[in-house]
């Protein structure tokens, strides 16, 4: 009875969850479709690690502002405005491709652009997860949410690469603007449960009430007062730096040792190996302490990284992709399980707002200094005929982009580093059975 009644419950999240999904792999194809276009016409990798740095930066910046909206508001009716504002942003840079005149810097302003309405979207979707959802159903369901993002990174390398072939990357984008018609078309049917709204967290002052910067600022409040969580955080801004600037040279490494074609496929390997990932966690619903699904198979996701950095091979870098993909939705959901387990409902929206800023706030440094790093610094080092270079030759191989690979190698090396110390972190280690956190 109780199993019939948490499926009956989950209804509602699966249909918002499939327009989701449709969503994220027709975003999915405009972004890989004009990151080729980007380097196509650059040749280098910091323009196509600026489109990262656009997406990220207002995300990070409205992040408190978008909390406070989302709890605050209907949360439906945030994820649908912030979808609708999507489709006109990609609708404006079909019309810009079909008429010829688009340019690298309006690409960067449609990130931008992008970038504000994933701010608004994402914590009013996965606070209204905890509405639509049983709490012992959670882990699946941010297991889900994970097969979604997977979905995205499997299909979109390997569709846009065709499809910018026959109907040219106007027609990609094209195709994202019904995948967010669909997306809204699944809000506008699905009714959210209520949630008893407050303006302010437990610990927060009476004065507060009313306020947008105090209840903007509450997300804060309540996170510093648990201290694991807070602990947590920085776990996750080391790593997702790493991430970032892995994310930024993945795509120019590859075009290095292989085709258009061959990237797109590579990618769409490590897609795979997210999907499979995603796939296995929401069956399984993740390890009972979830807290070593974080750190055990984020040290996983730094292994596969400095594999990918070893050779110039595309296939062990694709390799290498796969396992650190296949680890990530184990790390992503077994996180927010812990975090939508711990705060309470009403005030999610603000928390995971202010979550995600912390955590992401490395990132854009990341996308800003990944092209650089890579054109400037490493790549020059391993063209020259210096005592470091040639030892360093003998380990990863010479060429163009073993600058690139020698980043990776250490990038994962420092991810691998921060799981370690979480380890023997003791208020990470017990974030979830600590009082007070």
């Amino acid at each position: 009875m109780g199993l019939e009644s948490d499926r009956h419950e989950m209804r509602g999240f699966v249909v918002v969850w499939l327009g989701q999904l449709f969503s994220l792999v027709g975003s999915g194809l405009t972004a890989f479709a004009l990151g080729l276009w980007v380097v196509e016409r650059c040749q280098a990798a910091t323009p196509f690690a600026l489109i990262a740095l656009f997406t990220v930066l207002p995300a990070v910046a409205l992040a408190p502002v978008a909390g406070v909206l989302a709890d605050r508001c209907d949360r439906r009716r945030v994820m649908l405005l912030a979808d609708s504002a999507a489709c006109l942003v990609t609708l404006g840079v079909a019309g810009l491709l079909v008429t010829g005149s688009l340019e690298v810097w309006q690409v960067y302003v449609a990130a931008a652009a992008g970038g504000i309405c994933t701010a608004f979207q994402q914590p009013a979707y996965l606070a209204a997860t905890s509405q639509l959802v049983p709490q012992q159903q959670l882990g699946r369901a941010a297991g889900m949410v994970e097969i979604a993002q997977a979905a995205s990174d499997i299909l979109a390398p390997v569709l846009a690469g065709v499809l910018v072939v026959f109907i040219k990357v106007q027609g990609v984008v094209l195709i994202d603007l019904a995948t967010f018609l669909f997306a809204v078309g699944t809000l506008v049917f699905v009714r959210f449960p209520e949630v008893q709204r407050r303006s302010v967290t437990e610990d927060a002052s009476p004065d507060s009430c009313g306020t947008w910067l105090r209840e903007a600022a509450a997300g804060w409040t309540y996170i510093i007062a648990h201290p694991g969580l807070v602990a947590l955080l920085m776990f996750f801004a080391v790593s997702n730096f790493a991430s970032g600037i892995i994310g930024a040279l993945l795509v120019p490494m590859l075009l290095t040792i292989a085709s258009v074609g061959l990237t797109g496929t590579a990618i769409s390997l490590a897609g795979a190996g997210m999907l499979t990932g995603s796939l296995v966690m929401s069956l399984w619903g993740g390890p009972k302490r979830r807290i070593f699904g974080v750190l055990g198979f984020d040290l996983m996701k730094g292994l596969g990284i400095i594999i990918m950095g070893l050779r110039p091979s595309v296939w062990l870098v694709a390799a290498g992709a796969a396992w650190a993909h296949f680890s990530i939705p184990f790390v992503n959901a077994s996180n927010q399980a812990i975090w939508q387990a711990k705060v309470p409902t009403e005030i999610q929206g603000r928390v995971f707002a202010t979550r995600h800023m912390i955590a992401r706030a490395a990132m854009p440094l990341a996308f800003l200094i990944a092209g650089p790093l890579a054109d400037g610094l490493f790549e020059p080092l391993m063209a020259n005929d210096s005592a470091l270079a040639k030892s360093i030759e003998l380990l990863i191989g010479s060429g163009t982009g073993r600058g690139m690979g020698l980043i990776f190698i250490l990038m994962g090396g420092l991810i691998m580093l921060a799981s370690v110390i979480g380890f023997l972190t003791p208020c990470i280690r017990q974030v979830e059975d600590t009082k007070g956190d």
